[in-house]
C-alpha cells in the first residue's frame, strides 16, 4: 500500500473542507426553527420551505457546477465555492426580511450542491486505488464533523445569547463564515487535479502532480489515463444519456435516491424538533443533538476504517437491515410516547448504521463509477438525485410528522428494506480497482 504522504493528505484535506461546510450549513438550521418560525411568524409549510430553500439551491448547485469543473478545472470551482459560502453567512446573519433569508439560504445551497460533487471528484482523482475509499470518505467524515460542530455551535450560542425569542439564530446562521474564510485561503496552495490536466495535453504537470502526491509509479499511471481518455475520444457534443452510460447512471441514481429516502435529512435538520415531539425541552433537545453528531462522527470514522478491506456493497447491506429496524422502533416510540430514552436510543443507533454504511460509501461510490471524461457530469448527476430527494423530504416532513409523529419512520423503514434488495441484486464491487478498471468492468468502452 503507497504511502499517504503529506501532500496528498493536505490536498485530500483541503477540497474536505468544502464538505465540512456542506455539513455544517446543512445542519445550523436545526438549532433556529424555534426563532425562524416565532421571527417571522411561519407556519408548518412555510417552515418546510425555509429549510427546503438551501436544498433548492443544491440541486442547482450540483447541476451547474459540472460544466466549470470540466472547463475550469477542479480547483478554480473549489475557490469560488467557498466565496459563496462566505456570503451566504453573512447574508443568512444579517437577513432583513424572511425573503432575503430564503436568498441567501438559496445561495448556500448551491455552494453545498457543487461541494458534493468538485470535493469527493477531486479527491478519487488524486487517490492511489488503494486508499482511495478512505480519503474519499474524509468528505464524508469533514461532512459529520461540521454537522457535529454546528450541533454544538447552536447549543453552545442558545445558552451564551438565548432561546427562540433573542437574536441567536443569527449567530447561528451567521457562524459559518470562519470556516468559509478559511477554506478560501486553503485552496490557493492546492495543485489541480492531474487527470483533468491529462485530459488538457498537461501529462509533464500531471506527472508532476502525482509525484507530489505519492503515487509509486507516476508515469505509468499516467500512461493509464492517457490510455483511457484515448478509447474515449468522440465528438465534443456526444449525449451523456446514451446505451453504454446506462449502467453506472442508473447505479448512481439509485445509490443517491436511496441515501435520502433513509430520511436522514429529517433528523439532522429537524433534530431538535423530533426530540422536542418524544416529549424534550428545548434546551436538552439542542443537546440531545450533540450526542446525535457524535455518534455520527465515531461511526462514520468505523466505516472510514473498514471501507476498503469489507468494500462498498457488504457497508449499504449490513447499513441497510439496521437503518430499518431502528426506524421501526422510533416510529413505536413516537407513536406510543413510550419515552424519549426510547427514541435517543432508536435515533442514536440509526445515525450509527447510517455513518458507517450510506454516509461513508454515496460519495466514494459516486466518484468511482463513471469514467474520466464524464466524471463531472455523472457525480453531478448523482448529486442532483441526491439533493431533489433531499429537498422532498425536508419540505414534507414537518408537514406529515404534524399529523402522525412515527409515520414518516414507519416509510423510510419499508425503504430501507427495499434498498437492501435493490444493492443484493445489482451492485457491483468497486473496492480496491483502478477507476479505469472500473469503467471497463461496467462495460464503457
Amino acid at each position: 500500500m503507497p504511502p499517504l504522504n503529506a501532500q496528498l493528505l493536505r490536498s485530500a484535506g483541503v477540497a474536505s473542507l468544502g464538505s465540512f461546510l456542506f455539513g455544517f450549513d446543512t445542519a445550523v438550521i436545526s438549532g433556529a426553527t424555534d426563532a425562524l418560525r416565532l421571527h417571522y411568524m411561519l407556519d408548518a409549510q412555510q417552515l418546510g420551505f425555509t429549510v427546503a430553500s438551501a436544498l433548492l439551491g443544491t440541486i442547482v448547485g450540483s447541476l451547474a457546477v459540472g460544466a466549470p469543473l470540466e472547463s475550469r478545472g477542479r480547483r478554480p470551482v473549489l475557490r469560488g465555492l467557498a466565496v459563496l459560502y462566505v456570503i451566504s453567512a453573512l447574508g443568512c446573519g444579517l437577513a432583513w426580511t424572511w425573503p432575503a433569508l430564503l436568498v441567501f439560504r438559496f445561495l448556500g445551497g448551491i455552494a453545498i450542491g457543487g461541494s458534493s460533487v468538485a470535493a469527493p471528484m477531486y479527491i478519487a482523482e488524486i487517490a492511489p486505488p488503494e486508499v482511495r475509499g478512505r480519503l474519499v470518505a474524509l468528505s464524508q467524515l469533514n461532512i459529520v464533523i461540521g454537522i457535529l460542530a454546528a450541533y454544538l455551535s447552536n447549543s453552545i450560542v442558545e445558552v451564551l445569547v438565548g432561546g427562540p425569542e433573542s437574536a441567536a439564530w443569527r449567530v447561528m446562521l451567521g457562524a459559518p463564515v470562519i470556516p468559509a474564510l478559511v477554506f478560501y485561503l486553503s485552496t490557493l496552495g492546492m495543485p489541480e487535479s492531474p487527470r483533468w490536466l491529462i485530459a488538457r495535453g498537461r501529462r509533464d504537470n500531471a506527472e508532476a502532480v502525482f509525484r507530489r502526491v505519492g503515487a509509486e509509479r507516476p508515469q505509468e499511471v499516467v500512461a493509464e489515463v492517457v490510455a483511457s481518455l484515448a478509447g474515449e475520444r468522440v465528438a465534443a457534443n456526444e449525449s451523456f444519456f446514451q446505451q453504454k452510460y446506462r449502467r453506472p447512471i442508473l447505479l448512481a441514481l439509485m445509490v443517491a435516491t436511496f441515501n435520502q429516502l433513509s430520511g436522514i435529512n429529517a433528523l439532522i435538520y429537524y433534530t431538535a424538533d423530533i426530540f422536542a415531539m418524544a416529549g424534550a425541552g428545548r434546551t436538552s433537545a439542542l443537546w440531545q443533538s450533540v450526542i446525535i453528531g457524535v455518534t455520527n462522527l465515531v461511526f462514520t470514522l468505523v466505516g472510514m476504517s473498514v471501507i476498503d478491506r469489507v468494500g462498498r456493497k457488504r457497508l449499504l447491506l449490513v447499513g441497510a437491515v439496521g437503518l430499518a429496524v431502528c426506524l421501526f422502533v422510533a416510529a413505536w416510540a413516537l407513536e406510543t410516547k413510550a419515552g424519549g430514552v426510547l427514541v435517543l436510543g432508536s435515533l442514536i443507533g440509526y445515525i450509527a448504521c447510517f455513518a458507517f454504511s450510506q454516509g461513508a460509501v454515496i460519495w466514494v461510490y459516486l466518484a468511482e463509477i463513471f469514467p474520466n471524461r464524464v466524471r463531472a457530469r455523472g457525480q453531478a448527476l448523482g448529486s442532483f438525485a441526491h439533493w431533489v430527494w433531499a429537498a422532498a423530504v425536508s419540505w414534507t416532513f414537518p408537514i406529515v410528522a404534524q399529523a402522525s409523529g412515527g409515520l414518516p419512520f414507519v416509510v423510510f423503514g419499508v425503504l430501507m428494506l427495499v434498498q437492501f434488495v435493490a444493492v443484493a441484486a445489482l451492485l457491483p464491487e468497486t473496492r480496491g480497482v483502478s477507476l479505469e478498471a472500473i469503467q471497463r468492468e461496467l462495460g464503457i468502452e
